[in-house]
């Protein structure tokens, strides 16, 4: 639980939810559906756009006039896998001091935002879990646009991970200095920790090892990593591997930031 001094100041904080999608409204739109439901509202939501097609956009402005709150959309061209660059863009637009980063294919529950500002700390960037949906459970909420299901419901695996006991997350404390398993999917940072290592890397093309170099960095940087389990519950939406064609050059890319200590990517957030 938080301490009376961290309370008071995250009732000043400022929350951005970031989210990452291509190409898929259908589960951008359950998305966007569970963050008008959150108990604590986000002050702005930032889509990170990596090239979709056009109803995609008219989805995001038919939502703009459904929250009260600003709605970013960074797109870029279609030129192949570029979600650092995206990612980098859509920060660029917001303003937001605590930044949740979540994908286009995770359905947060009601008090997501509000477990994420009760375990900001600073000095620490925080990873969330998800449960997973599988495919016929995903075919029928993208059709019903039903979202309220529990660790309970059928379709639902990684059940313990939907499990909500807040109470409990400060039993869990994983190695701190390590980026290993830091997935985008339910991560959050401060702003001001992003912009110091220079956001993600913007030469990564291709899925992996993204959010690994990213974490690793802020690590060599000194700001540590906090798990946050059995709070801020997702669920991810099924949909088939990603191409991974650039696994081994981008886990390339991982391995020298890790070696070599960095604290700084060459080609990041300051050069969008």
């Amino acid at each position: 639980m938080a301490d009376s001094t961290n309370t008071k100041h995250n009732e000043k904080l400022s929350i951005g939810v970031l989210i990452s999608t291509y190409n898929w409204p259908e589960a951008l739109e359950l998305v966007l559906l569970s963050l008008l439901r959150q108990t604590r509202m986000p002050n702005e939501i930032m889509i990170a756009d990596d090239g979709s097609r056009e109803d995609t956009r008219q989805l995001i402005d038919r939502y703009r006039s459904l929250f009260d709150i600003p709605i970013h959309h960074a797109w870029q061209e279609d030129k192949g896998f570029r979600k650092c660059l995206a990612l980098n863009k859509a920060v660029k637009m917001g303003s937001a001091d605590y930044i949740i980063e979540i994908d286009g294919d995770i359905i947060v529950t009601p008090k997501f935002v509000a477990d994420h500002e009760r375990a900001a700390r600073k000095g620490f960037f925080m990873q969330g879990s998800r449960a997973m949906l599988n495919e016929e459970k995903t075919t029928e909420i993208l059709q019903s646009k039903q979202i309220n299901f529990s660790s309970l419901s059928p379709g639902v695996y990684s059940r313990f991970n939907a499990i909500r006991i807040p109470l409990f997350s400060m039993f869990y404390k994983p190695n701190p200095r390590s980026p290993w398993n830091v997935k985008g999917c339910n991560l959050a940072f401060w702003r001001e920790d992003y912009i110091k290592v220079n956001g993600y890397y913007n030469n990564f093309e291709g899925w992996g090892w993204e959010d690994y170099e990213f974490a690793a960095r802020l690590i060599n940087a000194g700001i540590l990593k906090k798990r946050l389990k059995m709070a801020a519950i997702s669920y991810h939406i099924f949909h088939r591997i990603h191409d991974r064609e650039n696994f081994l050059p981008n886990e390339l890319i991982y391995r020298k930031t890790v070696e070599e200590k960095l604290t700084y990517c060459p080609s990041g957030y300051h050069e969008v």
